[in-house]
């Protein structure tokens, strides 16, 4: 999918993460520190990644899609985090998601043993179901979906944190959505659960500003005013590290808009 319309910008300076030639594998463990991508032996995805880290997301898409199905990560995690936090118009927004859905779910046939093709199939499911509402995404059966490709993810590499984060957010909406029982009985929510597996992303990404931001928000579905406190450190947290690539700076400064 070539995307039709003129994406915007990527609003910051982005000359820090600009990783030309070699400057991309070597700091390659440390952008991929939260979806465990392997480091791609092409070069034409190689350029489509550098596009995604300096926050030009619309070529990193048209690269990947010219590169083919193989491209399926790159293509997907930029479209998804492009409208996450960079596309204002809905209609958009969710055209983009929906994208990155039909997407994901080639390359989920065709790479059935690769955890991304179904993790960034549940990101983008999820975040779509965030835009038209999780009860109404519930209702048509999408929760269901999104447990089941992250649990697929865990089951391919249990070290996977940006799945640990995503289950962790799968369970505390759900709660707090339609409450603990319900949500325990029907989807299998569990506050224990959403709280083990945001520490165990913490635990396997240490320096990720979303692991901390998601846990944060986590901690106020489930609990509300009662543990201010921490979800305030949290996003303290988030906000002192430095980003390494156009998406931790943007969700730094999500971090740093809930201060001001």
């Amino acid at each position: 999918m070539v995307t039709l319309h003129e994406w915007n910008e990527f609003p910051f300076d982005n000359t820090a993460y600009d990783y030309q030639g070699e400057a991309l594998s070597k700091i390659w463990e440390e952008l991929h520190g939260g979806d465990r991508e392997p480091f791609p032996e092409d070069e034409r995805l190689c350029e489509a990644w550098r596009c995604y880290h300096r926050g030009d997301f619309q070529q990193a898409v048209n690269l990947a899609d010219e590169y083919g199905l193989h491209g399926h990560a790159v293509a997907n995690k930029a479209t998804g985090m492009y409208a996450n936090h960079l596309e204002k118009n809905e209609k958009r927004q969710i055209d983009c998601y929906k994208a990155a859905i039909a997407r994901a779910e080639k390359a989920i046939i065709e790479f059935p043993d690769e955890a991304n093709s179904h993790h960034f199939y549940a990101f983008n499911l999820g975040r779509y179901s965030q835009s038209i509402s999780i009860v109404k995404a519930l209702k048509q059966g999408i929760g269901g979906k999104v447990m089941s490709a992250l649990t697929r993810v865990l089951e391919i590499n249990p070290n996977h944190a940006d799945a640990h984060t995503a289950l962790g957010l799968y369970h505390s909406e759900i709660i707090d959505k339609i409450g603990k029982f319900i949500g325990g009985m029907t989807y299998g929510a569990s506050e224990k659960k959403a709280i083990e597996h945001f520490k165990q992303a913490l635990v396997l990404a240490p320096r990720s500003p979303i692991a901390h931001i998601e846990y944060g928000n986590g901690l106020y579905m489930l609990y509300g005013d009662r543990r201010l406190d921490d979800v305030s450190t949290l996003y303290q947290q988030a906000t002192e590290f430095t980003p390494r690539d156009a998406v931790e700076k943007l969700d730094v400064e999500s971090a740093l808009a809930e201060f001001e």
